[in-house]
């Protein structure tokens, strides 16, 4: 089979009413990135020459989303068929093949796309290939009536008989049409139907009235779901997460409770990774092997390096960096901030806009206090530091190399390497004022 080129042409003109969002439809996310951006990112991988994004009128935030990607305007909006031929200009003169799929149908898979290709460059060559699946419950899709492994027509519903309507094989509606035939079967489809419009499904007949052949390839239903409500797009995340979660145990991370275990679309994972139940990750997540993540902790925009260990109910927000074989505990939150190889904060600390040095020890209820009302400032702590529980550190601060900050300070001012830092009260005692002053109020009582 000679090599051949490769078009991709996105749908994405819908304005998603049901969604009942300013937000437009192809922008709303799963795992953290729009659905179009996942359907851009799976025909990446076919290397395709050219890609257009066929968009409606005043959809410029969906523009500005898929820059660089070409862009063609349909409008007004005249069925699926018009949409297709609205890139026309982009494919004139090609003659590889042209790729249609829909910007919000984000679940299907670089596999599946290759398997299409395949399907339309194989011997006999159909001019037309059509996605197809067979649902639990085919309803009201459209039906593919197929003979002799060949495609002789796509019924909808309304004009289907008894006996098409009890097909299993439904339409998903992606195409792979060869480019040498596509404009000219694409203009050649007609608008005499109730609604005045050219739907791309009529390709098939077109091109069987000029003796082209079309084909079927078949995917899981859950893959080709399409996204139009918010409850749709509910079902879209979950099944999107249900592949992740399967995909990283394979590839050597244990999840005590995978159902629990959510992902963004850009989580990067090592080998040996151990995730507790209820985490969450938010774009941006990078772990490195042997890590271990204890239950309840949110990463985010972060990075924690080999030999880590993180939580229960730790918050690493972006901006955070864990060393190799570091500690960040329990109720800990860390923000723009490096905390390097061995350093520990193991309870009910915040470290924001700061450097924790090597093998230092945050004590319990220590904050950087790095907000002043106006701006952000750094607080540096040395390698091997000691900050002792409760402590507040005033940034912009430095507390050097070995030094030993006391429970209950309050630092303002820079620490020295290897000098002990005390700054509170002196303590006041009053003897036996405690049971002077529970007899007082055991009098007020009477």
């Amino acid at each position: 089979m000679t090599a051949r080129k490769t078009a991709v042409v996105v749908l994405a003109a819908g304005k998603g009413t049901r969604m009942k969002s300013a937000l437009p439809k192809v922008l709303h996310p799963i795992a953290g990135r729009p659905m179009i951006h996942h359907v851009l990112a799976a025909t990446a991988e076919l290397a395709p020459e050219r890609t257009v994004v066929v968009l409606g009128r005043d959809m410029e935030p969906v523009a500005q989303a898929v820059a660089p990607a070409a862009v063609a305007v349909q409008d007004p909006p005249l069925g699926t068929g018009h949409a297709v031929l609205a890139a026309a200009e982009a494919l004139d003169g090609f003659d590889g093949d042209v790729l249609v799929v829909y910007a919000d149908t984000p679940l299907v898979t670089p596999a599946t796309f290759r398997r299409m290709l395949e399907r339309r460059r194989a011997g006999d060559e159909p001019a037309v290939v059509v996605l197809g699946f067979r649902p639990a419950d085919p309803a009201e899709y459209g039906r593919l009536v197929v003979r002799k492994n060949r495609l002789k027509r796509i019924v909808e519903f309304r004009d289907a008989d008894g006996e098409e309507r009890a097909i299993g094989l439904c339409n998903a509606g992606l195409m792979a049409i060869d480019g040498r035939h596509a404009l000219d079967l694409l203009r050649a489809i007609g608008n005499d139907n109730a609604k005045g419009e050219y739907y791309l499904t009529d390709i098939v007949a077109v091109a069987r009235e000029r003796g082209l052949e079309s084909a079927v390839v078949e995917a899981p239903e859950d893959e080709v779901m399409g996204v139009n409500s918010r409850g749709e797009l509910a079902r879209a995340e979950a099944v999107w997460q249900r592949r992740r979660r399967a995909h990283v145990m394979e590839e050597g991370v244990t999840l005590a409770d995978p159902a629990t275990v959510w992902f963004s679309a850009d989580t990067v994972l090592g080998r040996d990774v151990a995730i507790g139940q209820n985490v969450v990750f938010g774009p941006g997540a990078t772990v490195e092997d042997n890590v271990r993540i204890e239950a309840f902790c949110h990463i985010e925009g972060a990075r924690v390096a080999s030999g880590a260990r993180i939580g229960p109910f730790a918050r690493l927000r972006p901006g955070a960096d864990i060393g190799a074989d570091a500690h960040i505990g329990n109720v800990v939150e860390v923000k723009k901030a490096v905390v390097e190889k061995g350093a520990k904060a193991n309870h009910l600390a915040y470290i924001g806009d700061a450097r924790v040095g090597a093998g230092a020890n945050i004590g319990a209820g220590t904050i950087t206090c790095n907000y002043d009302g106006f701006a952000k400032h750094f607080t540096d702590i040395g390698a091997g530091a000691f900050i002792g529980s409760n402590t507040a550190l005033v940034a912009p601060v430095k507390v050097g190399d070995g030094a030993l900050v006391g429970a209950g300070s309050t630092i303002s001012r820079d620490v020295p390497g290897d000098a002990i830092a005390v700054a509170r009260a002196e303590q006041k005692q009053i003897p036996q004022g405690a049971a002077r002053f529970r007899a007082k109020h055991a009098r007020t009582k009477d």
